[in-house]
């Protein structure tokens, strides 16, 4: 089974992409709702609760996790993967982040090599998206620019409001003066306003939808890797699990992925 972890709604975006790609495996999604947003949480804190997440996909059948939450792939993957994998020498798991497929996309997209990312307060502090940019392009520019007030707005299912795109469209000004030619949304809660960063940031800017990268980036990782592949369960099974309101994350959840979220189970992580 493939689990996806992220503190909300959020990693959905992430699960969409993937049904369409990989729609023969079993998965459970795992929104920390109760506790987001992580954007301005302690490093301490977000270590906690990334490995009580992935304890708890673990626990449940999950070979392989896809940490979709942004702010954790940025500052706790290197870590979980290290105390649940390499530590232990486990080779019948895996934990994925989603910041090197974005990455190698808007490398390989980028005409003018700068390069705007937006992101929590948390990921953008943490320059991880920096590194691996460069890494990649060492003459890269890149343009940074923290939307931490846009994940509330979103789990409060106010994407569509007009006062959250007058905020997005003040966060977007310094990325537009600074010319960026490609856009990396560094927060799966971010695609909920796809339409709008397009609009925004207007025709000459290439805006990066994270799932159909992260999509992609797992189909070829399973193909490089078939032991990993063969210990995944193909029943097409969806389990949603949220520490949130199991109701809200139902119509949500729905609306988002287009289809009727028959169940979704409340857990505690603890």
């Amino acid at each position: 089974m493939i689990g996806v972890f992220d503190s909300g709604y959020g990693g959905l975006a992430i699960l969409k992409d993937l049904l369409k790609e990989l729609p023969e495996y079993d998965y459970m999604y795992l929104g920390d709702n109760a506790r987001t947003p992580y954007g301005n949480r302690s490093l301490e804190t977000l270590i906690l609760y990334g490995e009580q997440a992935v304890e708890y996909l673990f626990s449940q059948g999950c070979s392989l996790i896809i940490i979709a939450c942004n702010t954790a792939s940025s500052n706790v993957l290197r870590h979980l993967q290290e105390k649940y994998l390499r530590a232990p020498k486990r080779t019948d798991r895996k934990i994925l982040g989603v910041i090197k497929p974005q990455v190698e996309a808007a490398v390989k997209i980028s005409k003018t090599g700068k390069i705007g990312v937006v992101g929590t307060r948390s990921t953008i502090e943490s320059n991880s998206f920096d590194t691996e940019l460069r890494h990649l392009r060492p003459d890269v520019e890149v343009a940074k620019q923290a939307c931490p007030l846009l994940v509330p707005l979103i789990e409060e299912h106010w994407h569509n409001k007009p006062e959250t795109k007058m905020i997005l469209k003040k966060y977007l000004r310094p990325l537009r003066t600074h010319n960026v030619d490609t856009l990396i949304l560094g927060c799966t809660h971010y695609p909920f306003l796809y339409r709008d960063f397009c609009r925004i940031m207007g025709k000459n800017v290439r805006v990066l939808n994270p799932g159909p990268i992260v999509a992609s980036s797992l189909k070829d990782y399973l193909q490089r890797h078939p032991e990993i592949e063969k210990l995944l369960t193909k029943a097409g099974k969806h389990t949603y699990l949220t520490t949130g309101d199991g109701k809200k994350f139902q119509q949500m959840g729905s609306e988002f992925l287009e289809h009727d979220l028959k169940e979704v189970r409340h857990i505690e992580l603890s």
